[in-house]
């Protein structure tokens, strides 16, 4: 099957000097498995729960998974060591990072060797070429793609997916009320601190990403996904200021 490197430690933002825009570069990318899983609460449980859910929605024969911002390749990876996989199951990774794809053409060598798995530089605010599948994946990309271009990407995306097809989404999420929403960032920002962040990366990862990272609500992610055809919606996951969701699309 496939193997997975031993991670880099993060520690991008403890030697950054001045503060710039966050970006999927060869920095992030080399150190990027180390990150998220030290970033995102309860990364890989969230993980197993995306691949096992994933094969609900699967064909015996003749399925597709597309993983839009697949970054290193982590679900695909863990899709393609899945006991439920069927033998010709393909793969279609798709991100703008061409840093990240080459993490990802090395974690997962032995698929594109094999003809399971095709990786495209692609980039979601623009057009790009979105694949038949039966099963599209969106974990934690989607709040990085402009709110202008959010709709119509997921338009084209429910379009391609087959009949009863699924997308799971995980996103980090907003709270309408102010006090539970700052309550929630303490604590996620606790949650680093655990994870052996200090309070000067937090910081500077935080700016950073301000004008990059951009949240949606639970209920306007609900509402997007439903104008965009999605007949079913739901959420599987939820912790504090993160949710994973499920969308079925009509059969």
């Amino acid at each position: 099957m496939t193997t997975t490197p031993t991670p880099t430690t993060d520690t991008i933002f403890r030697e950054m000097n001045r503060p710039q825009d966050f970006a999927f570069d060869e920095k992030v990318s080399s150190v990027f498995d180390d990150m998220v899983s030290r970033s995102v609460p309860f990364y890989r449980e969230v993980q197993r729960m995306l691949a096992d859910l994933s094969f609900k929605f699967i064909p015996e024969r003749d399925g597709a998974v597309c993983d839009l911002g697949c970054a290193t390749g982590t679900t695909i990876e863990l899709l393609a060591n899945h006991p439920g996989r069927p033998a010709d199951m393909r793969f279609i990774g798709l991100d703008n990072s061409a840093p990240m794809l080459d993490q990802a053409r090395a974690k997962l060598a032995g698929l594109i060797d094999a003809d399971h798995l095709d990786l495209r530089e692609a980039d979601l605010n623009d057009d790009f070429d979105m694949p038949r599948c039966n099963v599209a994946l969106l974990n934690w990309t989607l709040q990085f793609v402009r709110p202008l271009h959010r709709e119509a990407m997921l338009r084209r995306l429910h379009d391609a997916l087959e009949p009863s097809g699924a997308l799971l989404l995980s996103e980090k999420i907003l709270v309408s009320d102010s006090y539970l929403n700052r309550a929630y960032i303490d604590l996620y920002l606790h949650y680093k601190r655990l994870a052996g962040y200090t309070d000067e990366e937090i910081q500077r990862k935080r700016e950073a990403l301000e004008n990059v990272l951009i949240p949606y609500r639970v209920d306007e992610n609900i509402a997007m996904l439903k104008r965009c055809g999605f007949h079913t919606v739901d959420v599987f996951f939820r912790w504090y200021n993160f949710a994973s969701f499920v969308a079925i699309k009509d059969a």
